[in-house]
């Protein structure tokens, strides 16, 4: 992954030092021209732009830089950025707060709301109940997290103005007690949370109620049953185990996966500056240590996460055998 993204990156126009010149020429009030390496670099003295390439490292060939950011990722350093003289694993431990707020809200709301909901539908399959609630769950689905953040800020920010429009705490949060920080608090992420948590319910829910039908049409079901145990007995501690199994499987990914993925649109539309804003303005503005040291670091989460989810399932089923 880390040398796809390091392939393309070498092919984008306007890189750092592209960037650099514009913001020089833009802070001296003579404009910027483009972001192509000839356009940018014009009126600007030769010795002056290696000093620029050498400042940013651009002045050794690429296969060099590569293996070199290779080693330093293996000692686990991450490199500096380019634009806010900071180190990026300085940058990522700055802005994880806000992502794992976001990130703890949106999972165990999701899980705690979908999982009886499922139950619920699978007991009651083919009711009611069970239309009405499918039809809700897949309408949400559909709705895309951005749109309905944009829709809840025009309404409750805007015309009925009960929410705030930005951040996560209010100007004088410093100064209020702990009492009134917490209400604060959840009156600002109330917004971004629903918009992230309402299309999250649909796949765990459906999971959980089709779970739930197979194992209740299984022999031991009807064994339980017939011994007299009541209907709440047998759902809850004979069904619940076995139904639970691909879902329990899937909370590490799901966990892991509400900090870091489908956070971006929801931070830049709420003004939240989390790890979502940061990989994106790093994109944006090429600095490049910011996007290759946070690649890197969400891909070695994302290898754990998986190595997790395959230990989850002897775990959860002691019949599962890797063998």
């Amino acid at each position: 992954m880390l040398l796809l993204t390091f392939v393309v990156i070498q092919f984008v126009p306007g890189g750092p030092v592209e960037q650099y010149l514009a913001e020089a020429r833009s802070a001296d009030g003579s404009g910027a021209e483009g972001g192509s390496v000839y356009r940018g670099a014009q009126g600007v003295d030769p010795q002056r732009l290696e000093q620029i390439k050498a400042l940013y490292g651009f002045d050794k060939p690429a296969h060099e830089r590569f293996f070199q950011m290779i080693g330093q990722f293996a000692r686990f350093d991450l490199g500096t950025s380019f634009f806010q003289n900071k180190a990026v694993s300085e940058l990522i431990i700055e802005k994880l707060p806000v992502s794992i707020s976001l990130g703890l809200w949106t999972f165990f709301i999701s899980y705690l709301v979908a999982v009886p909901l499922g139950v619920a539908k699978a007991v009651r399959a083919g009711s009611r109940f069970d239309f009405v609630t499918t039809l809700i769950v897949l309408v949400g689905y559909a709705i895309p997290g951005f749109v309905l953040g944009v829709a809840l800020l025009v309404i409750f920010g805007g015309q009925l103005q009960w929410f705030p429009l930005r951040g996560l705490t209010s100007s004088n949060w410093e100064e209020l007690s702990w009492g009134a920080r917490i209400v604060d608090y959840l009156w600002h992420i109330t917004l971004p949370v629903t918009a992230m948590v309402l299309g999250s319910f649909a796949v765990t829910t459906m999971l959980t109620k089709n779970a739930f039908l197979e194992e209740i049409r299984k022999q031991y079901v009807m064994t339980a049953r017939a011994k007299g145990l009541s209907e709440r007995q047998v759902l809850w501690k004979h069904v619940f185990r076995n139904a639970l199994i691909p879902i329990v499987t899937g909370f590490p990914a799901a966990f892991i996966g509400a900090f870091f993925a489908g956070s971006l649109l929801i931070e830049t539309l709420f003004s939240l500056d989390g790890l979502g804003l940061l990989s994106y303005e790093s994109v944006i503005r090429r600095d490049y240590p910011v996007v290759l040291g946070t690649l890197f670091l969400f891909t070695l989460i994302g290898l754990l996460t998986k190595l997790i989810s395959d230990l989850c399932y002897v775990w959860v089923d002691p019949r599962v055998k890797f063998d």
